[in-house]
């Protein structure tokens, strides 16, 4: 089993997170991903107000007694987002771990500390990650431009930024971005982190609660299908390689088009209601990243984290520790698919 000062922090059986992600982070998956021994985020503004947030949590309480956080992804929107009411009934559930993403979570940082809370801040920059640590934050997650959704605008790959990041802090780090397999956790501790977060890989999970289509499609594409959108308007993101998709980006070819002249396409709603409930996997935009061309089977939370946990031993074994004692080592191909 591997130690970290993540899985120490956290009290968590390995260092895999599966962070907050929209239209997928509900209590069920969470805790699924709880009883596996990883450590999984409820995604607060799926829910309208704070009692349902609050009714969440209690729910998954229900299905675990793993620890498990909310995320709480602080955006401008045109509608008032309860983020103080979130905030509250976080802390008056009990939760003891947040995850925080978008804007800075100065505001909160207060009350979190206050009630004991730790709080894990989602950034895509090495600068951005000095700031919040010197914040107050417990641990940053980095995301390199592998990564499905913002990947930031620097277009750094997480090879140097998770390494340039840990140089930078004295706080745990989690590797975001490209992570799927016990092959990625093994290269993200030797780069220096304390842990991996998993989106993608998690959506293609028996307990994710989207459409089948939806997780055989990430199982049959490969690491190009993917397509970055919105680079004009410097809100670069990465989603599903589709018909709607390409229609942005040719759209915004032009550097004149504003977001106006794609909002009914990009519409977050369109993506939730036909793709990830529906299963129409062209008719709206959805967020996957490039570690899907790593995704070839469909497990349960329990399979998917031990064969992660398994695959990484049997790394270090087959090819590691041989190395280290001078033998010739071949190329690590270690099965993770449930045999």
């Amino acid at each position: 089993m591997l130690k970290t000062r993540l899985t120490e922090m956290f009290g968590v059986e390995t260092p895999i997170v599966m962070g907050g992600m929209t239209g997928v982070g509900y209590g069920e998956l969470v805790a699924a991903v709880a009883n596996a021994g990883a450590l999984g985020f409820i995604v607060a503004h799926l829910f309208p107000t704070a009692e349902e947030l609050h009714a969440e949590i209690k729910k998954t309480r229900e299905l675990t007694d793993k620890p498990f956080g909310v995320n709480l992804t602080l955006l401008p929107s045109l509608n008032p987002i309860p983020y103080d009411e979130y905030r509250r009934a976080i802390i008056e559930s009990g939760i003891k771990i947040v995850e925080t993403a978008g804007r800075s979570p100065i505001e909160h940082l207060p009350d979190f500390k206050a009630a004991g809370v730790k709080v894990i801040h989602k950034c895509t920059s090495v600068r951005h990650s000095v700031t919040a640590a010197r914040l107050g934050v417990d641990v940053i997650s980095i995301d390199g431009f592998e990564c499905a959704g913002h990947p930031g605008e620097d277009d750094i790959g997480l090879v140097v930024l998770l390494p340039a990041t840990v140089d930078a802090v004295d706080i745990p780090v989690i590797a975001s971005g490209g992570m799927a397999d016990g092959r990625s956790l093994v290269a993200a501790l030797a780069l220096g982190a304390d842990g991996v977060n998993m989106g993608t890989r998690f959506m293609a999970t028996q307990e994710c609660k989207i459409h089948e289509e939806v997780k055989r499609g990430i199982v049959k594409n490969n690491e190009r299908d993917t397509l970055l959108i919105n680079r004009t308007l410097r809100n670069t993101s990465r989603v599903a390689r589709n018909a709607i998709s390409e229609e942005v980006a040719r759209i915004q070819q032009d550097a004149t088009k504003t977001i106006d002249d794609v909002r009914e396409l990009v519409a977050g709603v369109r993506g939730r209601t036909n793709v990830l409930k529906g299963g129409d996997l062209d008719g709206g935009i959805w967020t996957v990243g490039q570690s899907q061309g790593l995704i070839r089977d469909i497990p349960t939370c329990q399979e998917l984290v031990r064969n992660i946990m398994t695959q990484a031993e049997e790394v270090v074994a087959a090819r590691l520790d041989r190395m280290a004692a001078g033998a010739e080592a071949a190329p690590a191909r270690v099965p993770i698919a449930a045999e």
